[in-house]
């Protein structure tokens, strides 16, 4: 993570004041990294340019990894943005009920800017259900791996605790003997 010093003082990042302060932006805590990844992957879906400024925005406003809701982001790169978009789109179709076209589409970027009428509703939607649908998976299994970790983690301290004390009971026992 970055220096918390080098953040404060950071004259491009002066503009947003106590908000990048705030500690859970920058830790790794179950809580900002489970709210991370909502963040980060639900922008991951949505079709538009930069989505990484609104992540970054979003992970301010509501103190959560900052450096994990923006590097969530890249779900979406070149490589992965077509077919993540047409899921999203035959998403929204099969929402809408639209199903299939009348005529089949070719997807290039002509045929795209010319049937943006006929597309643009079933996309949105479609990346509005995927990012909310995946974001929320994301949330819920970071929490349930943090959640079994820490338990774990707890019964392994126990048994050490546990077998320490035995070995103080023993040696103790030895030594009065």
């Amino acid at each position: 993570m970055p220096d918390p010093h080098w953040v404060r003082n950071h004259p491009q990042l002066r503009w947003l004041g106590e908000h990048i302060r705030n500690p859970g932006l920058w830790h790794l805590s179950h809580r900002s990294v489970s709210l991370a990844f909502l963040v980060g992957i639900f922008f991951a879906f949505m079709p538009m340019p930069f989505q990484m400024v609104p992540a970054a925005m979003l992970a301010v406003l509501i103190g959560c990894n900052l450096p994990l809701s923006v590097g969530l982001v890249w779900i979406s790169n070149p490589i992965t943005m077509p077919a993540l978009l047409y899921f999203s789109y035959r998403v929204g179709q099969v929402i809408l009920g639209a199903g299939n076209l009348s005529q089949p589409m070719v997807w290039n970027l002509d045929s795209l800017y010319d049937n943006f009428q006929q597309i643009w509703r079933p996309l949105i939607l479609g990346s509005l259900v995927c990012g909310i649908t995946f974001g929320m998976t994301g949330f819920i299994a970071v929490r349930i791996f943090w959640t079994i970790h820490v338990r774990r983690t707890w019964i392994k301290r126990g048994r050490e605790r546990l077998k320490r004390e035995q070995l103080q009971k023993e040696q103790s026992k030895t030594s009065r003997d």
